[in-house]
């Protein structure tokens, strides 16, 4: 006979106490993680907590992995150390703010910066760059340089003297104690070397290359307008001042006729920056076109009345053709882009009208 069967509502269950312990146990637990987030935390809030982890990990981990963003090429890094032209080492702490770059200022004007003080000769500054510098104080080269008292005043972070002329009789010395003090043994004689250095020591590569290459293109537009007209022909700068006549060879207005410009020189400059002019020296004259620039600042007129209105002055092939040209002395005694440009404008003019 089968054994009797009890209704399976009344079979014991011995591991319902254990279920039923776990339910209570997970509940409390989830009452205790829904304290732990906060009131007001939705599930979706948690969710999106629990997603956004790994993202930030993985941010984490790319910058780990990243290399050290570099310095671009055309930014200057302070303190910055170099050597000048004349071998002094040279450490410029941080970025320059008040320069301080006497016959600089052209080459400043070309990279967007002003100095705290300007050349200047008789109370006159360089005429050409005074719509940029008008309200920068004058400072007086007329006996020489300045004392190192007129310059600490003008509080400079940076000296920069433009040939090495400056530089002499102990005046480096004192004015380095002032400021960082960099020189150039002349920087008119290579722009394209002096304000790559001049942007690369204040800051400014990006500006100076701008400016350089505008230059480059104008130089070579004009080389190209002039050359079936100077073909053959010969130039010559004579200068005029309290001291004298001079014919100007490779420097200034002298370098741009010859070295950008491609119009020979006159012999009797050849391979000299400045030759002394006399009225003896007057028939070896072989240029086909003459400039004239008289030293305003300096009061060259005596001299320039002595030379034009000298007999054998008359006799010289150029000035018979008519081929005797005042230009501006400000500019075509200047040392930088701005003159230059401004040097191969009047020759343009001149030549090709």
């Amino acid at each position: 006979m089968m054994p009797h069967q009890l209704p399976s509502s009344k079979i014991r269950k011995p591991w319902l106490p254990v279920i039923l312990c776990l339910l209570l146990v997970v509940t409390l637990l989830a009452g205790c993680g829904s304290d732990t987030a906060g009131d007001g935390d939705s599930a979706a809030a948690v969710q999106s907590g629990a997603q956004a982890a790994p993202a930030a990990e993985a941010e984490v981990s790319s910058e780990a992995s990243a290399e050290p963003e570099a310095v671009p090429a055309d930014q200057a890094v302070y303190p910055l150390t170099v050597k000048d032209e004349l071998g002094h080492e040279v450490t410029i702490p941080a970025a320059p703010e008040r320069i301080f770059a006497p016959f600089m200022e052209d080459s400043l004007v070309v990279l967007g910066v002003k100095p705290v003080g300007q050349w200047s000769n008789k109370g006159k500054g360089q005429e050409y760059l005074q719509d940029e510098l008008g309200d920068v104080p004058l400072v007086d080269f007329t006996s020489g340089l300045p004392s190192p008292e007129v310059v600490m005043d003008m509080k400079p972070d940076l000296i920069i003297l433009h040939n090495a002329f400056y530089a002499e009789n102990g005046v480096y010395e004192q004015y380095s104690k002032i400021a960082p003090t960099y020189v150039f043994k002349q920087a008119a004689g290579d722009l394209d070397h002096s304000v790559t250095v001049l942007g690369e020591l204040l800051g400014e590569q990006k500006a100076a290359a701008k400016g350089l290459e505008e230059y480059r293109s104008k130089v070579d537009s004009a080389k190209a307008e002039l050359a079936p007209h100077v073909k053959d022909k010969k130039a010559l700068v004579i200068r005029f001042n309290s001291r004298g006549m001079f014919l100007m060879g490779s420097v200034y207005s002298g370098f741009v006729l010859a070295e950008e410009l491609g119009i020979v020189q006159s012999s009797l400059v050849a391979g000299e920056n400045s030759v002394d002019l006399s009225l003896e020296l007057l028939p070896q004259i072989d240029a086909d076109y003459i400039f004239l620039t008289n030293d305003s600042a300096n009061s060259g007129e005596t001299f320039y009345k002595e030379l034009t209105d000298s007999v054998i002055w008359k006799s010289i092939p150029a000035v018979q053709a008519g081929h005797v040209y005042d230009v501006n002395d400000h500019y075509w005694l200047g040392g930088g882009l701005v003159a230059y440009s401004k040097v191969i404008d009047d020759v343009l003019e001149i030549i090709t009208p």
